[in-house]
C-alpha cells in the first residue's frame, strides 16, 4: 500500500528544519518503501523554499529533482522523467514558475498535448498552448 507524503514533511526533509521534524521526515522518507508526491506538493514545497527559507531556484531545482529520483517516490499521475524535465525548465531565467512547470508536466503525462493559457511565458514546449479560443 502506498502512502502519500505531503509538503510539510518534504520541507523538513528538504531543510533539516527543525531538527526534530527533519529526522521523523527523514525516517518516512529514507525507510518507506513506495510513498506518493502530488504536483501540488510539489509546487508548494517550491514556494516554501523559496519565500521561507529563501533557497536560491538553482538549489531549489536540483533538491526537488533529487527527491523526485528516489526509488520509493512515485508521482501521482505524473512521469518522472517528464517531471524532471520540467524543473529544470525553472532554473535558467526563473521564466518558468514551478507552478506552470508543473501544470505542463500533467498535461505532458496526460497524454493530452493541448493546454490553453492567456499566460505569454507558459512553456509551449512538447505541447500545444492555445492562448485565444477561436
Amino acid at each position: 500500500m502506498s502512502r502519500f507524503v505531503d509538503t510539510s514533511v518534504m520541507v523538513r526533509y528538504l531543510t533539516g528544519v527543525p531538527a526534530e521534524g527533519a529526522e521523523q521526515a527523514a525516517r518516512i522518507i529514507d525507510q518507506e518503501k513506495d510513498l506518493q508526491v502530488t504536483d501540488v506538493a510539489l509546487a508548494e514545497t517550491a514556494f516554501v523554499l523559496a519565500s521561507v527559507y529563501h533557497f536560491p531556484r538553482d538549489a531549489i531545482v536540483d533538491h526537488l529533482i533529487s527527491f523526485v529520483r528516489k526509488a520509493n517516490i512515485s508521482l501521482f499521475g505524473l512521469r518522472k522523467d517528464v517531471v524532471i524535465h520540467a524543473l529544470l525548465m525553472c532554473r535558467p531565467s526563473g521564466r518558468v514558475s514551478f507552478g506552470d512547470a508543473l501544470i505542463w508536466a500533467v498535461a505532458r503525462s496526460s497524454g493530452s498535448g493541448v493546454i490553453y493559457s492567456f499566460d505569454g511565458r507558459f512553456p509551449s514546449e512538447s505541447l500545444t498552448v492555445l492562448r485565444e479560443k477561436k
